[in-house]
This record gives structure tokens, sequence and C-alpha cells, in this order.
């Protein structure tokens, strides 16, 4: 009841101090503990967090630890929902704490605190080493870090330029609420819903190799859903996922400009009542960007996690056709040699983008596809050793490419998704010229329902809008389309992409992995790319 009690106590002094902006009075409030900044606007390199960083630290390596490292985080996340004319709901999450990660003769153990002060966060770091050691006992292989440099007193935030978490529900409320009058406008439109949803991140990160690392985290996610009926009730369609999630505050909102395209989108969702059911067949496919992201995603980017190869997950997405390495890298064909696929985490405005990841390490661009061959996996300090075998035979340094993340201060650190991109082709070419090259095809926007096998080998993905292409051309509108495929058959089928101009983003806003589950965001860029006599079914048919 005492620990309950004093967490009621410190909860309702860090609402007033986030109320009030009052950041210089945290220590004189919560007494000689020192604490995380309280003030909307993140104030980095933070003295009383730094404190509290090292004190974590010097317990765990007192117990013990040959490395230790401290996580004190803050996540703030915003919903917004409306309906029509109705605000449906406004939630609002706010979760401080403190996790430590200790590693003891090569096991890993981990504990948390949500209570801030130099004992509670020690007493974590006390628990972490004992439950490190406790874990040798079922262990196969000791855990040994690839080398990482250290960054101390370093600062990163992600490419917002106006918080989110300033705007007024108000303001939030009446720009859904003007989109969803615009979108009812559009004939045959008769439900419309649409949501904003934002999240704050302030990532605290030191460890014992000297490392303390202060990064500001922004991602917004808007949305509508927008569905058309059919004059006899028969049918009905729907119109969504127009706007991907990017790592973009409030600004990126308005760049959205839902009202203004509310009424276009309606309109999309009508015609595609009035579609023809596609025949059942081969055929070129053209897909736009805001399509393909999500095949990249799921034939290429899961896949392409170490610890899913090695057989060491299998949790949400299954393990992986990409094993073992020593048979794979740098004699899979992927795809032909147009084909260059980028894992990142530096892309401006990419939801997996950021400064350092949650080893301490600075992520690098590295090439996981190169010129159509699987060159690399995605790892993190403990997983880069082993490929130290690879990394040595090309002479390479056997190094993190910076895929550690957490979901949470509660939740320990492992392997997750950077951003995973198709590159551009060299010729600056687009999306009409890659219609306009094509005799028979289908040209597909937006993503869809999707399904893959717990191999990521065979999958069938589906759309959002789907145009005839005869003779170059668009001839009308296709309804009930999806395409199967088997990972390298149809990366290999890959024989035109767009240029640098016609790249963008797509992502997905939550990314499940893991046991228990976390989640994380990722973004995927490409280019409009075609690929060659794909199987294409009609999901509306009946037996």
């Amino acid at each position: 009841m005492t620990d309950r009690r004093e967490f009621l106590k410190h909860s309702a002094l860090f609402a007033t101090l986030c109320a009030t902006h009052e950041h210089g009075r945290v220590s004189q409030l919560l007494g000689a503990a020192p604490t995380v900044p309280t003030s909307p606007e993140f104030i980095v390199s933070d003295p009383g967090t730094t404190e509290l960083m090292m004190a974590a630290l010097d317990a765990a390596k007192s117990g013990g630890a040959n490395f230790a490292d401290v996580r004190i985080g803050r996540q703030r996340q915003n919903f917004v929902f409306t309906r029509e004319r109705q605000i449906q709901n406004v939630v609002d999450t706010d979760t401080l704490g403190c996790g430590v990660r200790a590693l003891v003769d090569g096991s890993w153990g981990f504990a948390a605190t949500r209570q801030l002060t130099k004992d509670h966060v020690a007493n974590a770091a006390k628990q972490a080493v004992a439950i490190a050691k406790a874990n040798r006992i079922a262990r196969d292989q000791p855990v040994v870090l690839a080398p990482a440099p250290a960054h101390a007193n370093v600062t990163w935030k992600s490419a917002y330029t106006v918080d989110p978490f300033t705007i007024s529900v108000e303001e939030k409320t009446n720009l859904l609420l003007a989109a969803n009058a615009a979108a009812m406008k559009a004939v045959s439109v008769k439900y419309v819903s649409s949501s904003l949803f934002f999240v704050k991140e302030e990532r605290n990160y030191a460890n014992s190799d000297g490392s303390t690392i202060f990064q500001t985290v922004i991602r917004s996610a808007p949305r509508m859903q927008i569905t058309a009926v059919s004059a006899d009730f028969t049918d009905f369609q729907n119109r969504q996922n127009m706007m991907q999630p990017m790592g973009r505050g409030w600004e990126y909102v308005l760049d959205c400009r839902m009202t203004e395209n509310a009424v276009k989108w309606g309109e999309e969702a009508a015609a595609k009542l009035k579609a023809k059911p596609v025949d059942v067949g081969r055929y070129d496919l053209v897909l736009h960007p805001s399509n393909l992201w999500l095949t990249i995603h799921e034939s290429i980017g899961h896949p392409t996690e170490l610890d899913r190869a090695m057989g060491y997950e299998a949790n949400y997405a299954g393990t992986s056709f990409l094993a073992p390495p020593e048979k794979m890298l740098g004699k899979f064909k992927y795809g032909p040699t147009i084909m260059n696929i980028q894992g990142d985490r530096s892309q401006a405005g990419a939801l997996s983008t950021i400064g350092y990841d949650d080893d301490g390490v600075k992520p690098e661009d590295f090439l996981i596809i190169k010129n159509g061959v699987f060159s690399d996996y995605q790892t993190t300090r403990e997983q880069a050793t082993w490929l130290k075998w690879w990394y040595d035979k090309h002479g390479a340094a056997t190094r993190s490419h910076g895929c550690s993340y957490s979901q949470g201060w509660a939740d320990v650190q492992f392997q997750r998704m950077p951003n995973v991109s198709l590159l551009p082709g060299t010729k600056e070419q687009g999306w009409d010229d890659l219609i306009a090259a094509t005799d028979r095809g289908i040209a597909i926007i937006g993503d869809g329902s999707f399904s893959i096998d717990q191999q990521r080998y065979n999958a069938q993905f589906g759309g959002q809008l789907f145009y005839e292409i005869r003779g170059g051309k668009i001839v009308g509108m296709l309804k009930d389309v999806a395409y199967q495929i088997r990972t390298p058959e149809f990366w290999n089928s890959l024989d035109m992409l767009g240029g640098k101009k016609s790249y963008e983003l797509g992502g997905a806003f939550n990314d499940g992995k893991g046991q228990p589950g976390q989640s994380n965001a990722v973004s995927h860029g490409s280019v409009p790319a075609r690929f060659s006599q794909v199987n294409v079914i009609n999901t509306g048919r009946k037996a």
C-alpha cells in the first residue's frame, strides 16, 4: 500500500508540473531525489536524469555486471476519434519510468521501476543483476557484444516542426469534423470515420561504456475511412489508408490537407461501386509506393531479421526462409540486378528513424539486398557477432546496424526492424511512365488486406484502388483484386523502377513482435515498380 500511495503522490505532482510548465521546481517538490524533465517541451541533458542513470549503472556494476545500460523514458499518446458529425472519443496516456538491463557472465537480466528515486533505480539494477545470474542456467551460448563507441552527452530530435501535444483538442476535432463533412458531400458516401494518433517519446539512455544519450521522438498518424453504399444497398466500398503515418508533427497533418482531399477520396470510394470485377489470370502489375511498402515489409523486412532466421524468434511473423545465414548471404538471388534494398534509421520523417538505438549505437545505412543478391541481416550489438565470419570474409567491421529497440521503459530492448526501403532506379521516370510502358496490366494504389505464411514465402496482397491498363493507358477501374506471390519469384519478376523523384514513404504505426509483445513503428520507402506476369485472383468470387 505504501508503494501505491507513493506512486499516486508522485503522479499528482508530475501532472501538476506538466500543467504549469514549472520544470525548475521538480527537485523542490519531490525532495532531494532527482527526476526526469516534465515540461511539455523536452529539456535534454537534465542533470537529475543523468544522476539517476548513473546510480543505476553504479549499482549494476557493483553487483557484478560486465555491461549495463539504463533507460529513463516518458511516453505520451493522444488519440482523437470522430464519425460523421460526432466526436467519439479522446484518449490521452502518459507513462514514465526506468528500465535497467545487466549482462553478467554472458547472460541478460532486466528489471524496471516507475519510482524515480536513487534507491528505486538502484534496486531495479540489483534485480536485473540477480535475474541475469539466474538466467545462466538456461543459456545456450554466452552473449558477446560487438564493439561500439561511446557517445557522451549527445542529443537528438526527430524531424518535427510543431509538437502536436501543444495543439488543442478543439483544433484537432474541428479538423476531423470538417474533413468528415467534406467527404459526405461525395455522391453515395454514407459513413465517414476519422482519427488522429500522436506519440511523443522522451528517451534517455546511458550505458557502462560511457554513453549518455537524450532523444525526443514524435510520430503522427492521421486516418480516414470513407464508405460509399450503392443505391440498392447491395454493395458498399471503402476508401481508407490514404495518408501514411510519419515521424513528423502537427505540420504533417496540415500538409495532408484532409478537408481539401476528402471529397476526392469520397468520390474514389463511390467509383469503386461501379468498378468491374477483375478476371483472374496473370498480369503485369504497376504498384504504387502506397501499396508496395506493405509487400516490402512482409516479404523482405521480416525475413531479414536475424533472430528470426536463426530460430530465436517466431512470434507474430514466424521465422524466415532466409536460413541458415551461411547458405543465404551472398548467394541467394532475391531479385534482378536493378533491385537494391536499404536498411536505415536515418531518413528524415521515417517512423524508425532515430539518432541512437537502444544499445547506444549510432545506426548506419546498409544494403540488405545489393544488385538483387541478399547481402545482410538486421542486427543489434549481440547479433552482429553471430555474423563475424561473414564480415571478416569481406573485410568489414563486426558492428551492429543499430536495430535495437524497446517500445518503452518497462520493456527489454531487442532487435526490431529499421526502415527497409526499395531504392530508386537509375532512370528518372515515374508512375505515369510505368503505366505508359505496360500493354496489359493492373495499377494498384494503397494497401489493403494481406496474408503471408510463417516463413514469409507465400503471400497474398490486396489494395485500395485498382485500374486496368491496356495499351499503356488506364481504361477503367477494377475491384476484388488480390495478387499472389512466392517471395523470390515475385521480386525476380521486377522489371521497371521509378526514379528518385517518385520515391515515397509508407509505413506501419504498430508492428508487433516478441513475447511479451511489443510494437514499433517502421517506414518503408519505395518508388513505383512494375512486376511481370503476377497471378491475380478475384476476392469477390463465390464457390
